[in-house]
């Protein structure tokens, strides 16, 4: 029946296509070219914390951070042609969680003076970094001075890149990875009963595509190399409390590493509300006498394909349009923690970001979307590639299509929307993508 189910879902993503191509007398993609020189400047900074924090991602996890295994960054990439622009920020973190979101996008849009379509404020979904909170008074005190910190720290790297903007040629490559699993796996209790909980279920829908972006000057000396990949960031579990960027920031630090020359690669969080790395939830860093820990192994592994896709870019052009859109949608909601939807249950707010540079889309999704609702807007997106970027602009919950409430399970009980939210997510995601 999921199968069947999933298919519905992409069937509604081609019909949309249709739909939204009989609103457009032209073609909503040019030929990804233009005559204005395409900019772009790329920086890194250093964001992990110097004091122990409470860490974010496991409700049952009390304690402060006890040590740093890898350092957290924030990285910028950012794009200027013919006045308009474009800021993607990545930062090695859960999310912009407890209402800390819009203070952080309004500190950045006013500073820089920046359209709310213009900024994808994103982040990798570790849950081996710190909470942020603005909440002084069940706040940490370390955590409250941390996410005021993270204020500057954002503005002191954007405005590097700021100031690094040169004339950039870009390219894009595809490549695949096995890192990712599904993990709703079905339970049959010795009653006979079946549920859906949290572990591999490795028969089940997954994103494995690694899409990757060469981003470099005119003579071919690379600034950055984009990469987006759908895994949730958690190789660690909540027994875990050393400070870690997880399988996604590890592959972040890799690819620097092995291309270095002062390549950046921010890493951003593909649709994976429902997809964990294939080691899931350990207690730490296993230090056995020849065992690689998991999150360096996956890591690594993720980042190998990163490079090599990078590689084989060979084909890269210069110039490029740059568009954006930005709307807050107000979808149908439920009571978190519950499956039932209650009538006339209010309304739950999602924001959805939209862009091009010349042929090449980004789609930012504030909260966490399961992996065949991606699947379904790259299906329909009138551009050969797009970047699904979660956790991006907000963090309202989980977002799940409507087969799913059938099943049940975590990424349900606990989601803010109501069963039909995901087919408009999906509508107007792919409408915002053809009006650019």
């Amino acid at each position: 029946m999921g199968k069947v189910l999933t298919c519905s879902l992409m069937r509604i993503a081609v019909v949309v296509i249709a739909l939204i191509s009989l609103l457009f007398t032209t073609s909503p993609v040019q030929s990804g070219e233009s005559r204005e020189i395409l900019r772009a400047g790329a920086a890194k900074i250093d964001i992990t914390p110097e004091k122990p924090v409470k860490m974010a991602g496991y409700a049952g996890r009390k304690g402060l951070s006890e040590g740093v295994h890898d350092p957290l960054s924030a990285r910028v990439i950012i794009f200027e042609n013919n006045g308009k622009r474009l800021v993607l920020v990545s930062t090695d973190l859960l999310g912009f969680y407890g209402g800390t979101a819009e203070p952080l996008r309004k500190v950045i849009l006013d500073e820089f003076k920046l359209k709310p379509s213009e900024l994808f404020l994103s982040a990798i979904h570790t849950h081996a970094g710190p909470s942020l909170t603005i909440d002084k008074k069940k706040g940490h005190p370390n955590n409250l001075k941390y996410t005021e910190s993270l204020k500057a720290r954002l503005i002191e790297v954007i405005r590097s890149a700021f100031n690094n903007i040169g004339e950039v040629h870009t390219g894009t490559g595809v490549g695949y990875s096995p890192v990712g699993a599904n993990r709703r796996e079905l339970k049959i209790s010795a009653a006979g009963a079946s549920s859906i909980q949290l572990g591999r279920n490795p028969y089940g829908p997954t994103d494995k595509e690694v899409l990757v972006m060469k981003v470099a000057k005119p003579d071919d000396t690379v600034i950055a190399a984009l990469f987006d990949y759908a895994t949730h960031a958690t190789c660690l579990g909540g027994k875990n409390y050393s400070i870690s960027g997880d399988v996604l920031g590890l592959a972040e630090q890799f690819v620097e590493k092995i291309l270095g020359k002062a390549t950046i690669a921010p890493a951003f969080a593909g649709a994976s509300g429902n997809i964990d790395p294939w080691f899931r939830v350990l207690p730490s860093f296993n230090t056995e006498p020849g065992w690689i820990p998991e999150p360096v192994l996956l890591g690594t592994m993720l980042g190998e394909e990163i490079v090599h896709v990078f590689r084989e870019i060979k084909k890269v052009s210069a110039g490029g349009e740059i568009k954006t859109s930005f709307t807050t949608l107000k979808l149908p909601g439920k009571p978190r923690g519950e499956v039932d939807v209650k009538k006339d249950y209010p309304s739950t707010a999602l924001n959805i970001t939209a862009a091009r540079v010349a042929d090449i889309a980004f789609v930012g999704i504030g909260c966490e979307v399961l992996t065949e609702i991606g699947m379904a807007i790259k299906a329909a997106a009138p551009y050969k590639h797009t970047f699904v970027i979660t956790h991006c602009n907000g963090a309202a919950g989980y977002l799940a299509p409507e087969h799913l409430y059938i099943e049940g399970g975590y990424e349900i009980r606990s989601s803010p929307f109501s069963p039909q939210a995901a087919a408009l997510v999906v509508k107007e995601a792919v409408r915002m993508l053809h009006k650019l």
